[in-house]
């Protein structure tokens, strides 16, 4: 049985608390808000994050990250990434030469273009940061539907180690050594699916999302290689995989912030009425500046940027990308 720390009492924080308590590990659940804390201590529901989830009654809530940092053999920081770094120096004096901590957020710095666990790793140098990804909605996870997802570390041990804690009949886990990729995977495909969402409010079909999913991880896939990651990250679970879930899934935030806009809300509009952080807004500038920085053509990045920032129209986004120079496919592979 390990001891376990979570960080962040959202959905995911929840969802992995639950599963990791039926694994017969000691959870600990933190919230830097009091009254959530106090809600889930005395009805051990949170209604507008799990509706219909009940937390088990030995899993501790608390305000106190001192307590929570005792000594746990892994620590999960689940807060949403714009709190990533603020919360990682917050607990950066507590945390034990060594510690495993397994960032499941996903997101780009937009100041920085860090990835979390680069951010992670700046803050609190003395940890063993690690990154777990994949197609993991927390509502499916929480009613323990088959799952699976990847952890990546940064040396083999403690991949196999974490896999094994978090492995169940009904969460698979696969490792990898790619954490760069894994990473890049699961913060851009939250952009793609605020374009995915926005074609689904303009009413477009199936045919469109298909469009949107393919060319979104050759975008993503690109971006990746150019940076340094294995181009078969982006076709395994942590890109391909969530970049399909996150695209057609009503639990998906971003799909579904991206639809109001396509149905003519505003972004703040939109992710007022998600009433939780819509990841890709936040990822969608460091994209784009990714794209510039590495030279990358990212067209679909592009657009979604001019949209949400730019008060262009979803349609005229979406007709900009048809129209745009004819392309090759498959461009490295010769013609007879």
């Amino acid at each position: 049985m390990a001891k376990i720390s979570i960080l962040g009492a959202g959905s995911w924080g929840m969802a992995l608390a639950i599963l990791l308590n039926n694994n017969g590990h000691s959870v600990s659940m933190w919230s830097a808000l009091p009254d959530e804390v106090r809600m889930l201590n005395e009805t051990r529901q949170s209604p507008s994050k799990l509706p219909g989830i009940t937390l088990p009654s030995d899993i501790l809530v608390t305000s106190d990250e001192a307590s929570l940092l005792e000594a746990p053999d892994v620590v999960i920081l689940a807060v949403p990434s714009p709190f990533t770094r603020r919360t990682a120096k917050q607990i950066s004096g507590l945390v034990r030469k060594g510690q495993i901590i397994v960032d499941v957020a996903k997101g780009i710095e937009e100041d920085t273009l860090m990835t979390l666990s680069q951010i992670i790793a700046q803050e609190i140098p003395q940890a063993n940061v690690c990154v777990l990804s994949g197609p993991t909605h927390a509502e499916e996870v929480s009613r323990q539907i088959p799952t699976t997802c990847v952890v990546s570390a940064k040396d083999q041990q403690t991949a196999q180690y974490l896999q094994e804690i978090f492995m169940s009949p009904v969460f698979r886990v696969y490792t990898t050594p790619d954490m760069l990729g894994v990473e890049l995977g699961g913060s851009l495909k939250n952009v793609i699916a605020l374009a995915a969402g926005t074609a689904d409010g303009l009413g477009y079909g199936d045919n469109t999302k298909a469009a949107l999913i393919t060319r979104g991880i050759s975008e993503i896939a690109r971006l990746g290689v150019r940076m340094g990651a294995s181009s078969q990250t982006f076709y395994g679970l942590s890109g391909m995989g969530d970049l399909i879930v996150t695209c057609a899934s009503v639990h998906s935030r971003n799909r579904k912030a991206g639809f109001l806009m396509g149905q003519g809300k505003s972004m703040q509009e939109a992710m007022d009425e998600v009433q939780m952080v819509v990841e890709g807004v936040y990822s969608a500038k460091a994209a784009r500046q990714l794209a510039e920085k590495y030279e990358v053509e990212m067209p679909i990045v592009e657009e979604i940027n001019r949209v949400l920032f730019e008060g262009k129209s979803a349609a005229e986004a979406v007709r900009d990308l048809m129209i745009r120079d004819r392309k090759v496919e498959t461009p490295m592979l010769p013609w007879e």
